[in-house]
């Protein structure tokens, strides 16, 4: 019986797996730094590149479409053409777009800058696949998990990291750093990673993705900017209504094509559905955290609720989060391998509510954020943890790269629904502090129980995932080099390649709850 991991192993040779494991995650923490990148030069941007509030938000805008565009199309490419090769070309995009934020004095530079450095966005994804690919099932647990925090990792440590720089040097040196440490992450890649043998070949879905493109653009520009331009505004609802139709079309069209560019069939089974509907909440919950604490520090004393802290101070008071998420990766491993991933995550996803009960409560001193961006950050590193393994439980190895793109798409919609979400609530719940009016402290608690809320939606939709030994995850997610694979794709075409890959083309495995079985696609 062919088998994939074997292949692989045997194409791509031995690999280094702890030197590699902290070189994709590194990549991961770079990538992941893009987030915060410009918030403190925010207030500053429209003198700094001499243009208006409103049309410098774009500096910002422009990264979140470009990641969400690109994302799933990244994981695509990657199990169709090599997961290393389009983690490189990510890597270049970053470093392209720093350099030219570097270089830039005016906005459409700007712009264009933070467009390529959005683009970059399939480095977690594509990493955790090739992890999947190239590591030994006892190391891949700890391995995946401490990948997918390093999303969580680089935001938090961003934070007081740009401020620092962005308060002692030319803002301009922000990107500078940004270029470094992307053609560090290149480099490194380059030299230290394998290439993943595993291959799924065939035609890539144009249409599919540029209608899904079109579906995300409209979907996030409306929620972004629609407290911009006002929610019944025309151009916000045609927006809404342009993502609902194509939505609709795009559907129709990757359920009818042979290679699509999301396997709807495959999305909809229950574990990789009920997983991507808990990312989305999980990211709503995780941001609306970021959201709150850093105003609750920067806001004036007089206020009687804020604490009068510098944009550096607050980042610091952040950054402890990041390293829970890091420190907490081996010990949600350990609980996915004993209990399974399904109970991380509704462990993470309660621990997380408990975080914001607690910032309700406690919200006067800086040792209270402190510690409740801890609780927080340790239950978003239990939750993010669980998910690559979730995904991974439940599709082909061919197909491992664009599920879990589309799984990390799925929390960044949560995040873009959660900025929207909070800015509403905060814009009506306000105080009068001079000629300003400042989000109020019932405004903050209110965002706070809306997260911890979505925290708990999060722990019930984990609630309706298959019941799987860790054992049975365990096999399904991986097939060490040694050992069969869980299943054969029954007619499969397996197809070698001069480079001495491996395709494996026409399946899909059927949904029996254990993974077992194929059928042709």
């Amino acid at each position: 019986m062919p088998n994939i991991s074997a292949r692989a192993a045997h194409a791509a040779g031995p690999p280094r797996s702890n030197t590699f494991v902290v070189v994709l995650a590194f990549a991961g923490i770079v990538v992941s730094l893009m987030q915060t990148l410009v918030i403190p030069l925010i207030p500053e941007l429209p003198k700094l590149l001499g243009a208006s509030a409103s049309d410098t938000t774009w500096a910002v805008t422009a990264t979140l479409l470009a990641s969400a565009v690109a994302t799933p199309v990244w994981g695509r490419l990657g199990d169709m053409y090599g997961k290393r090769r389009m983690l490189l070309v990510n890597l270049f995009l970053l470093v392209a777009g720093s350099v030219l934020c570097a270089f830039s004095d005016s906005l459409t530079p700007m712009i264009v800058g933070r467009g390529l450095q959005g683009l970059a966005s399939g480095v977690i994804p594509l990493g955790i696949s090739i992890m999947r690919d190239e590591l030994p099932a006892d190391r891949l647990g700890s391995a995946t998990a401490l990948m997918s925090a390093s999303l969580g990792v680089g935001g938090a440590l961003g934070l007081p990291a740009a401020a620092l720089i962005a308060e002692n040097a030319d803002w301009h040196a922000l990107f500078w750093t940004a270029a470094v440490l992307g053609a560090l992450a290149l480099v490194v890649v380059l030299a230290l990673v394998p290439e993943s043998a595993v291959r799924s070949g065939g035609r890539f879905d144009v249409v599919g993705a540029v209608g899904l493109s079109a579906v995300l653009v409209c979907l996030l520009l409306a929620i972004s900017k629609g407290a911009d331009w006002g929610w019944s505004d025309a151009l916000t609802i045609s927006l809404f209504a342009a993502a609902a139709v194509v939505l609709l079309l795009w559907g129709w069209w990757e359920l009818r094509t042979r290679e699509p560019m999301v396997d709807l069939r495959t999305t909809a089974r229950r574990q990789v559905l009920f997983t991507n509907l808990a990312s989305v909440m999980m990211g709503f919950s995780m941001f609306a955290m970021s959201l709150v604490l850093p105003q609750v520090l920067q806001l004036p004393e007089a206020t009687g609720y804020g604490l009068g802290q510098s944009m550096l101070a607050a980042g610091l008071v952040m950054a402890p989060s990041g390293l829970v998420m890091m420190v907490m990766a081996p010990l949600s491993a350990r609980v996915s391998a004993a209990m399974g991933p399904k109970v991380t995550l509704m462990i993470g996803a309660v621990v997380v509510a408990a975080g914001y009960g607690l910032n309700i409560a406690l919200m006067s001193e800086i040792w209270h954020l402190v510690l409740v961006s801890c609780v927080i950050g340790a239950g978003i590193g239990f939750a993010y943890a669980s998910m690559p393994a979730l995904v991974m439980g439940a599709v082909p190895v061919t197909d491992t790269a664009a599920a879990n793109s589309l799984n990390t798409l799925m929390r960044a919609v949560g995040t873009s629904v959660s900025s929207a979400v909070a800015g509403v609530v905060l814009a009506q719940l306000t105080i009068k502090f001079g000629p300003v009016a400042l989000p109020s402290q019932d405004g903050f608690r209110v965002v706070m129980g809306i997260g911890a809320g979505a925290a708990l939606l999060a722990f019930v939709l984990a609630a309706f995932l298959p019941r799987r030994s860790p054992a049975a995850a365990a096999v399904t997610a991986h097939a060490a080099p040694d050992e069969e694979p869980a299943y054969e794709p029954a007619g499969a075409s397996w197809a070698g390649r001069p480079d001495g890959g491996v395709e494996i083309r026409g399946f899909v495995r059927s949904d029996d709850g254990h993974g077992s079985a194929a059928t042709p696609r």
